[in-house]
């Protein structure tokens, strides 16, 4: 356990006898501490209801099918791989992940940069389909590459698909991304992907577990690491996903966390993206085109709200009242007198007079023998 705090030691232990996200075991870390917590596991006392003495027992039987019972050990398995163990007393802990409460992660190996507050304060989550379509890995790379320009982190789970094109698409601008796997952080899963997540650690990223290392994926570790991955950010972005998608379980604990909830369309023929429209139209997500979308919902991130994506401000928006008044009274297919304007709006002559010179100037209208006509421009905008 050499250079290893009790804490650390503890945890690194205790996470080889539970599963990610078990609510008893944080309750007990939270209520004894850790190494008060695997006392209990490596002891025979009872402790609490008939529920949490069955889960201690349940942890005493993985404890006796524990193969290495030296953290050393397992830390050292992975140290010529840029591997940091990350706890909650750690100035690095991503303090996001203290929202999910007896549910949060006991530690992560994190493998790559070396984690900060500053690091994971600005991370907005892209997940999506495993079997996306060219539309949805096309929309994924590209808004990750937009938000990774703006200085945001992107999250995602590495998965084939979506996951991997978000990824991609922030290591295209030279942003840093994070992986989060549901297995062991020095394992390459799936496989596949294992070119991209070494290029993740090596372009200032960051491959992140909380299991430890040597372990395999399975299905409640997959729904588990959701979880993670909507904890670290501050919103999520659904890109694609079919009816039934473990994207929308992260859309869901992104949710109960109070996190901005968001949803790329897509074509409404497509059943890839089922599951995303259906969670617009019952008000689970909040429906998103681009970038300059996320960020405006994201208002924690701290950033300034551009006017990039709005029109450009027009014409008739900057005219006084007479001007803005006579503009609406004119007719859009034929010429009007300024007499005609005058019964429409209800102003002087005079006041008809000058704000036709107005609009003149401005291009908005032109005179004509049989009057005043609109221009292309003011018909146009």
């Amino acid at each position: 356990m050499t250079g290893l705090s009790p804490d650390t030691a503890a945890r690194i232990l205790l996470s080889q006898v539970c599963e990610p996200g078990d609510p008893v075991m944080g309750a007990l870390v939270r209520a004894a501490g850790a190494p008060g917590a695997l006392e209990l596991v490596q002891g025979s006392a009872t402790a609490g209801t008939p529920e949490v003495q069955g889960r201690l027992e349940a942890y005493r039987r993985r404890w006796q099918g524990v193969s290495t019972r030296d953290p050393g050990l397992l830390v050292g398995s992975v140290a010529d791989q840029q591997v940091t163990v990350v706890t909650p007393e750690c100035p690095g802990w991503p303090r996001a992940l203290d929202d999910l409460g007896a549910r949060a992660p006991l530690l992560l190996w994190w493998r790559g940069r070396e984690p900060s507050p500053v690091y994971t304060a600005r991370a907005v989550a892209v997940v999506g389909a495993r079997a996306a379509t060219a539309y949805g890995t096309h929309v994924a790379g590209e808004l990750a590459a937009d938000l990774g320009a703006r200085g945001v982190l992107v999250v995602s789970g590495a998965a084939y698909g979506v996951d991997a094109a978000a990824h991609r698409g922030s290591l295209a601008v030279g942003a840093p991304t994070v992986a989060v796997l549901a297995c062991g952080v020095e394992r390459a899963y799936p496989t596949g992907n294992a070119a991209l997540l070494d290029r993740v650690v090596a372009e200032s990223g960051a491959v992140v577990s909380e299991l430890p290392p040597g372990s395999h994926p399975t299905r409640l570790r997959f729904l588990e690491r959701n979880r993670v991955i909507a904890a670290l950010a501050r919103g999520v972005v659904v890109v694609e996903a079919a009816a039934r998608s473990g994207s929308l379980r992260t859309l869901r604990e992104a949710a109960e966390l109070g996190r901005v909830t968001m949803a790329i369309p897509g074509p409404v023929t497509s059943a890839m993206s089922v599951g995303a429209h259906e969670a617009v139209r019952t008000g689970q997500a909040q429906l998103v085109t681009g970038a300059q979308d996320v960020l405006d919902l994201v208002g924690a991130l701290g950033e300034h709200v551009s006017d990039e994506r709005r029109a450009p401000p027009m014409l008739r928006d900057q005219l006084d009242r007479d001007s803005a008044l006579v503009l609406e009274a004119m007719p859009t297919d034929r010429s009007v007198g300024p007499a005609g304007l005058v019964a429409i709006t209800g102003l002087t002559p005079v006041q008809v007079i000058g704000a036709l010179g107005v609009l003149s100037a401005l291009g908005l209208v032109r005179t004509r023998p049989e009057g005043w006509r609109l221009t292309m421009a003011a018909l146009g905008g």
